[in-house]
C-alpha cells in the first residue's frame, strides 16, 4: 500500500450514450440508450437520464423499451468511440508512462511513476486538471478516483460518478470501506454476495470482523484469503502499461435464427474478414482459428483448428473457419456466430498461405480440436457481444446495401451533415445537426435510395481542440 494516493482510476461517464448526446444537440438532457435494436438486442450503455427509468447495461433492449418508450434508441458507433478514447488515452499518457487501459473508457494511471503527483494535494490537483482537459478536448466528462491502490482507486471513481473526483487518504481505508456493501469488493458477485448474506455478512466491516479463518471456511482458501485482504484495504497490484493480448475475436447475434446453410457460411466468411481486420490493427497474427456457434436451443459449441504457423491472411482464416463449420450440425437454426484467433504472435509465416490451401484440399496435416459447450469466445472490450444484426430476406442484397442504422452519421448533398432518426417502409428520417450547434436541427424524410444521401464518418465532438499545453509535472 502506498503512503500517498498516487494511483488514479478514470472512468468516463456513460461513455457511449454521452458521446451520442454530445454529437446530437437534440438529445442533450434526454434519455439515450445505445445497443442492439433488434428483438434480441441488449443495452450497451444508458445515459443517466435513461437510468432513472431503471435501464442499465446488459438489460434486454425489449425490456428497456417498455421502461422508457420515449427514449432515443441508437446503434453503437464504434468509430466515434475509438476516436474519443484515443484522445483520452493521450491525455493520460502525458501524466505517466504507466497507463493501464481496461476498456475504451476506463484506465489506471500511476501518477508517481510519471512524476505527476507525490502527495494528496498534488494528486488532487492532477486529477482535477485531467478532468478539465478531458472536457476541453472531447466535450465529455469523466470521474476520477485517487488512492494508494488500484482497488481503492476504482471504488473511489465509482463513488465520484458522475463527473466528480474522490480521493481516499491512505490510512483511512478500513473506515471508508467498512459501511460499504460486500458487493463493492472485486470478485464478489450475486452468488458470493448471497452466500455471505446468509452467513450474516452484508458489509465490508462484517468481513473484517469475521476474520480470515471464517471467510476461508465459507468460500475456500484462495477466495477467502483474497476477500479478507481486500476487506482490510490491502491491494499491492501494480499498474501495468502493456497487457498482453491473448486473442482477437468478433461475433454477431441475429434477430432471426439462420437456417440456410449457405447464409450461415456467408456470415462466417464475413466475420472472418472482420476478425482479420482487427487482428492486423492490433499488429498480430495468430495460429489457432476458433469458431463459435450458438444454436436455436441456446447450446453453444466451439471448434478450433491449429495451423502450422501464425497468419493474418483473410483467406486462410476464412477457409479454416469454413472447415470448422462443416463439422457442426446447424439444422435447427443458428442464433449466434463468432470467429476468433488465438495463439497470437507479432510475425506472420508467409509460406503458410499456399500450404493451408493445399491442406484444405487434401484434408491432411491440420489437426482439429473439438470442444463442446465451452465458454464463449472472448469478445473485444470495445465491442459488446451479442448485438443482433438484421437478417435480410433472400434476394434483398440491394436493400441491405442501403441500410440506415439509427443514430449513424449521414451527409446530404444539399442539407449537409445529419444523423438517422429512423427508417422503414422505404423511407429514412434524418435530423440535420452537428455537435457544435447549440440548438436542435431540422428533420427531413427521404427515400432510402435517395442518391443525394449517404452514410458518412462521425464529426468531431469538439470542432477545434484547444492548444494542448506541454506536459506538466508536480
Amino acid at each position: 500500500m502506498r503512503p500517498a494516493p498516487t494511483i488514479l482510476h478514470l472512468d468516463m461517464d456513460a461513455f457511449f450514450a454521452a458521446a451520442e448526446q454530445a454529437a446530437k444537440p437534440s438529445l442533450r438532457g434526454k434519455p439515450v440508450v445505445v445497443g442492439g435494436l433488434g428483438p434480441r438486442g441488449v443495452v450497451s450503455t444508458a445515459s443517466y437520464e435513461a437510468r432513472r427509468f431503471g435501464i442499465h447495461s446488459a438489460m434486454p433492449m425489449a425490456q428497456a423499451r417498455r421502461l422508457a418508450p420515449n427514449a432515443a434508441y441508437l446503434v453503437p458507433r464504434f468509430a466515434l468511440y475509438r476516436t474519443v478514447s484515443e484522445q483520452v488515452m493521450e491525455l493520460l499518457g502525458r501524466l505517466s508512462p504507466l497507463v493501464e487501459p481496461l476498456s475504451l473508457d476506463e484506465a489506471f494511471v500511476d501518477l508517481e511513476a510519471g512524476g505527476s503527483a507525490f502527495d494528496s494535494a498534488s494528486a488532487r490537483a492532477t486529477g482535477e486538471r485531467l478532468r478539465r482537459d478531458i472536457r476541453a478536448v472531447t466535450g465529455l466528462t469523466g470521474s476520477v478516483g485517487l488512492a494508494g491502490s488500484k482497488m481503492l482507486a476504482k471504488i473511489a471513481s465509482e463513488q465520484a460518478k458522475p463527473d466528480g473526483l474522490v480521493l481516499m487518504e491512505p490510512g483511512t481505508e478500513r473506515e471508508l470501506l467498512g459501511p460499504m456493501s460486500v458487493r463493492t469488493l472485486p470478485g464478489v458477485g450475486p452468488a458470493t454476495g448471497e452466500h455471505l448474506r446468509r452467513a450474516g455478512m452484508t458489509t465490508v466491516a462484517d468481513l473484517t470482523e469475521a476474520g480470515e479463518d471464517e471467510l476461508v471456511r465459507l468460500v475456500g482458501k484462495a477466495h477467502g484469503t483474497s476477500l479478507y485482504r481486500m476487506a482490510s484495504g490491502h491491494d499491492d497490484r501494480p499498474v501495468v502499461a502493456e497487457r498482453e493480448t491473448k486473442s482477437v475475436s468478433v461475433e454477431d447475434t441475429f434477430d432471426v435464427d439462420l437456417h440456410d446453410r449457405v447464409r450461415v457460411r456467408t456470415e462466417v466468411d464475413r466475420l472472418a474478414e472482420r476478425c482479420v481486420r482487427r487482428l492486423r490493427e492490433s499488429g498480430h497474427s495468430g495460429r489457432t482459428i476458433v469458431l463459435k456457434v450458438r444454436r436455436y436451443d441456446f447450446s453453444t459449441l466451439t471448434r478450433s483448428e491449429t495451423l502450422r504457423g501464425p497468419t493474418d491472411d483473410p483467406g486462410v482464416v476464412r477457409e479454416a473457419a469454413g472447415r470448422l463449420l462443416e463439422s457442426l450440425d446447424t439444422t435447427g437454426g443458428v442464433r449466434l456466430l463468432g470467429v476468433g484467433v488465438t495463439g497470437l504472435a507479432d510475425y506472420t509465416q508467409e509460406d503458410l498461405f499456399a500450404q493451408a490451401a493445399a491442406d484444405a484440399e487434401t484434408a491432411t496435416a491440420v489437426a482439429v480440436v473439438v470442444v463442446a459447450d465451452e465458454p464463449d469466445v472472448a469478445a473485444a472490450a470495445d465491442e459488446p457481444p451479442e448485438q443482433p444484426v438484421p437478417v435480410p430476406e433472400p434476394g434483398a442484397d440491394a436493400v441491405a446495401e442501403r441500410h440506415w442504422p439509427a443514430g449513424h452519421d449521414v451527409r446530404h448533398a444539399e442539407f449537409g451533415a445529419g444523423w438517422v432518426q429512423g427508417s422503414g417502409v422505404g423511407r429514412v428520417t434524418v435530423r440535420f445537426e452537428e455537435p457544435t450547434q447549440a440548438v436542435p436541427g431540422r428533420v427531413r424524410t427521404f427515400r432510402t435510395d435517395d442518391p443525394d444521401l449517404e452514410l458518412s464518418e462521425p464529426l468531431p465532438l469538439v470542432a477545434t481542440p484547444p492548444d494542448r499545453a506541454p506536459r506538466q509535472r508536480g
